[in-house]
């Protein structure tokens, strides 16, 4: 079997840098490599109703927004399949018959669970039996379930994640390992690509919280008019003890830097930056004093602007061609149907759950009764 690659999001709003720097840049690069057989990318638009529920119109408006996204970063429908999650009714059968194979106790050991549960205020605060009281619904409880099936239906080897989706690689594997110990080797066990430069594997938001966050209001998005970037680069978080420019500061925390980490470039600093050879230098300056943040955010914001401005180009174009892009996830979501649709026959069939097509069954039982 091939290299198959697997990954999407959740459509709760644009996608922001985050997300580009832990894994939609990596997907363009994977994307022009090649060396894979397949690569699809979804946007997981039933997962966003397990806390949307009562508003299934920003779902709904928020699909097109992902989509453009995914277009303006250069995901190319030609070389990549696109579809949308509740599009292919086959994952939701396979995340029935993968919720047999999970215990209620081990999805409440899933990190990434706990921690979502408590960033979107369900149940009360104080300990993690409260967190998992009444107030979380079913289907965002069990999430890791539909995962494992998203990831599962095209027999995915590789998934380009950021850092924090690594517990729920590994309940899928759990998920596979089980299946395939109990009815046969059907499904195959993913690995996680986590970015290589590990800056990149949770970046912060503007404001220096641990992560960037569309509830936190700390995102910059791809889709930011300059204005906007700029806004946001110039209020960004840096060292609260560097009061004067000619005092030390620290890179170790400071956001600029962490942003510069995971996007400055060796060939940025001719271009925008020729006093220095390399962010190592801006970086020594810097901690010995003499270094103003206003000169290193608006270096950040050259280097920003340099990737996002083609983004927003793309973007324009394809907004002009929205019934277009609704047809790339028609065509990317029948395709999924049908690798799906493969898939869970095989599944089936190893469940013992093929009735009709079980032509020994059918005669067994026939002699059986006609004896």
């Amino acid at each position: 079997m091939g290299k198959i690659i697997l990954t999407g999001d959740r459509p709760t709003g644009r996608l922001h840098l985050g997300h580009y720097v832990g894994s939609l840049r990596e997907r363009v690069a994977l994307q022009e490599k090649g060396g894979y057989d397949e690569m699809f990318v979804f946007i997981a638009d039933v997962q966003a109703l397990t806390d949307n529920a009562a508003n299934p119109e920003k779902v709904r408006q928020n699909v097109i927004e992902v989509a453009l996204d995914y277009l303006s970063v250069g995901l190319d429908p030609e070389k990549v399949t696109i579809f949308i999650q509740s599009m292919v009714p086959q994952l939701h059968e396979m995340t029935q018959f993968f919720s047999n194979l999970v215990t209620v106790a081990r999805l409440q050991r899933n990190p990434t669970v706990k921690t979502e549960i408590r960033m979107r205020g369900f149940g009360e605060e104080g300990g993690e039996q409260q967190a998992f009281g009444s107030g979380v619904p079913v289907g965002f409880f069990t999430y890791p379930i539909s995962q494992a099936a998203d990831i599962c239906f095209c027999k995915a080897t590789t998934v380009p994640v950021g850092e924090d989706q690594e517990p729920m690689l590994e309940q899928c594997r759990e998920i596979v390992r089980s299946f395939n110990t109990i009815y046969g080797p059907v499904l195959v066990e993913p690995e996680i690509l986590l970015p290589s430069k590990s800056v990149c594997r949770r970046l912060p938001g503007t404001d220096g919280k641990a992560k960037m966050s569309k509830s936190l209001g700390n995102c910059i998005y791809l889709a930011d008019d300059p204005a906007e970037v700029k806004k946001k680069v110039m209020s960004m978080f840096t060292d609260p003890g560097h009061l004067k420019v000619e005092d030390p500061g620290k890179v170790e925390g400071n956001c600029v830097f962490t942003y510069l980490d995971a996007f400055a470039e060796p060939e940025d600093f001719p271009r925008f930056w020729p006093e220095y050879g390399s962010l190592d230098e801006v970086k020594d300056h810097y901690r010995r004093g003499g270094l103003g943040d206003v000169k290193c955010k608006k270096f950040l914001l050259a280097v920003l602007e340099d990737r996002l401005a083609p983004i927003r180009e793309r973007r324009a174009r394809w907004e002009k061609d929205i019934p277009g892009v609704y047809e790339i996830l028609r065509k990317g979501s029948e395709k999924a149907c049908a690798v799906a649709a493969k898939t869970l026959h095989e599944m089936k069939d190893a469940m013992k759950i093929n009735y009709f097509d079980d032509a020994a069954l059918i005669a067994e039982q026939a002699e059986k009764y006609n004896r």
